[in-house]
């Protein structure tokens, strides 16, 4: 596995903003306001805002890459956000930005997938905005999710501790495999990979699935539960390090213990890219009290949900570690995910660009 460790670069690459860059941008936000208990932060999902005995949960998350389900892609990405802080997901807002020259029936299209994904998750959409907009390629739709929660159960991604187990649920990376394979089936046909693959790696999208929604009730269920992050751009190898980030943690995971799916490897090893960098929502990483990770695992189980214990929380001075069979080294950094990379190349992959209110972009 790569490991990428650049500096800031002069002019920025398409993916998200390298994480030095987005601390420093950060860090010049003041906090005011007491009722904002979870603010912008490397590597939380979304914004806590005390309203007494609730807390109001909000994340915004784009969807930017050129795909026939923007809409439900927004209702999703958004929802997993809500979801791995504790809450769940009750409004919806979506702003619309289409190119010129655009039919009604791509508008209207777009429209159905909101409501469709929103309506299967029980989520109302209240508002958004729509336009026609000069200069854009291709449709835009930004997500707004409003969810709340008891006050008493959210989280935060800081909220992991050391000595915490690490619990990975299904594996990786469902929704860069599914991507790579609607958006790039030409290429990986080329590159050898059977159509029958190909064509089973799309339906990813849908089992499954990307939401995580389901993953995070049962695990908060079982109890024992710290902090919960969904892996999404920069792949797993960077979800972890933004938990560590956030909780002010070392890390030491099992390599051998992730479950990768076969046509992930299988695509990853056509067009030569890494599975730890790739996108993963799908998968939900959850932070657990030592002594509580059996009872995760079991209401995952129950709930018809994969889940594996992948490694544990260590002090700061430990660092980030990955044993990968028997031998220690550093875990990979991606300056950005791998389908950003592929692109750059040539291949004909778009991606989806996460906001970092902190988070996972």
């Amino acid at each position: 596995m790569r490991e990428h460790r650049d500096p800031v670069p002069a002019r920025l690459k398409a993916g998200k903003l390298p994480a030095p860059l987005l601390a420093k941008l950060l860090s010049r936000i003041e906090r005011k306001d007491p009722r904002v208990l979870t603010g912008p932060g490397i590597g939380e999902d979304a914004a806590l805002i005390s309203f007494g005995a609730s807390t109001l949960i909000a994340k915004t998350d784009p969807v930017t890459f050129a795909t026939d389900l923007a809409g439900w892609y927004a209702v999703q990405v958004n929802a997993n956000d809500i979801a791995a802080c504790g809450g769940v997901p009750k409004w919806f807002l979506a702003t619309v930005l289409l190119p010129e020259g655009t039919s009604p029936e791509l508008a209207e299209g777009i429209f159905e997938q909101i409501r469709d994904a929103a309506g299967k998750l029980g989520v109302e959409l209240v508002g958004g905005h729509t336009e026609v907009t000069i200069g854009l390629p291709r449709p835009i739709v930004v997500g707004l999710m409003l969810g709340e929660a008891p006050a008493s159960r959210t989280l935060s991604t800081s909220g992991a501790r050391v000595g915490d187990v690490l619990v990975l649920t299904k594996g990786i990376a469902i929704e860069g495999t599914a991507l790579l394979a609607r958006e790039a089936a030409d290429r990986l046909a080329r590159a050898g990979v059977s159509s029958g693959r190909i064509k089973a790696a799309k339906e990813l999208l849908f089992e499954p699935g990307i939401s995580v929604v389901a993953d995070a009730r049962a695990a908060l269920a079982a109890g024992g539960v710290n902090a919960m992050h969904d892996p999404t751009e920069g792949g797993l190898a960077t979800a972890l390090a933004e938990v560590a980030a956030a909780a002010k943690c070392g890390l030491e995971v099992d390599a051998d213990a992730v479950p990768v799916l076969p046509e992930t490897v299988a695509f990853c090893d056509a067009l030569g890219a890494d599975p730890w960098g790739l996108i993963a929502s799908g998968a939900l990483l959850i932070s657990v009290t030592p002594g509580a990770e059996q009872g995760v695992l079991s209401s995952l189980k129950s709930a018809g949900i994969s889940g594996v214990v992948i490694g544990r929380l260590t002090p700061p001075e430990n660092g980030l570690v990955l044993v990968k069979a028997g031998k220690r080294g550093l875990l990979p950094r991606f300056e950005r995910d791998e389908i950003a990379r592929l692109l750059e190349r040539g291949d004909a992959v778009t991606i989806r660009s996460h906001d970092a209110s902190g988070a996972s972009r």
